[in-house]
């Protein structure tokens, strides 16, 4: 975890974010930890997790993830940030496509219309001024901080299809 630069003060913030959905579409969940770091000893960890009972994909949630880490971050705090996710979609849209997106209207090279453009919009903002590196790890290989937030955010795609289903049931 030393690939990316530390703050003055040594620390810098750690984040693991996830998503899943039953079916693709369907109801989904997302989660993230958030871990304050002073070199290699970790000071706090934060869980943030949400959901979305509503016919969503895999891709809405892998992005609500980052987009719920960094969210839960403090305001006007320059500490570096390190985002890992499993969802090379989300680390290369942040380190290779955003500003391309961005300078031709939300269009791909191919001059098709972003998907997701919202909450491309959100990262966007979320992450404007702030020292944030964006890391792709292999999913379901293992490493340990991936696969709690997998978990996590499984467990709350569950809880979206019963939320999904107890308002069918009322309908």
């Amino acid at each position: 975890m030393s690939t990316f630069t530390e703050g003055s003060s040594g620390l810098r913030l750690v984040v693991h974010c996830d998503g899943a959905c039953i079916g693709n579409p369907g109801p989904g969940g997302w989660a993230a930890t958030i871990k304050v770091m002073d070199g290699d000893q970790e000071i706090s960890r934060t869980q943030v997790v949400g959901s979305e009972p509503a016919q969503t994909t895999n891709v809405r949630m892998e992005m609500s993830g980052a987009i719920g880490a960094l969210r839960a971050l403090p305001e006007d705090d320059d500490t570096p940030v390190a985002v890992f996710c499993d969802a090379e979609l989300v680390s290369r849209g942040m380190n290779e496509w955003l500003s391309g997106w961005i300078a031709r209207g939300w269009r791909t090279a191919g001059k098709k219309p972003v998907k997701n453009v919202d909450l491309w919009e959100q990262l966007a903002a979320l992450a404007a001024g702030r020292a944030i590196s964006w890391h792709w790890v292999k999913g379901h290989a293992g490493d340990p901080y991936n696969e709690h937030v997998d978990a996590l955010a499984n467990a709350a795609a569950v809880r979206a299809l019963q939320l999904s289903q107890r308002e069918k049931e009322k309908a």
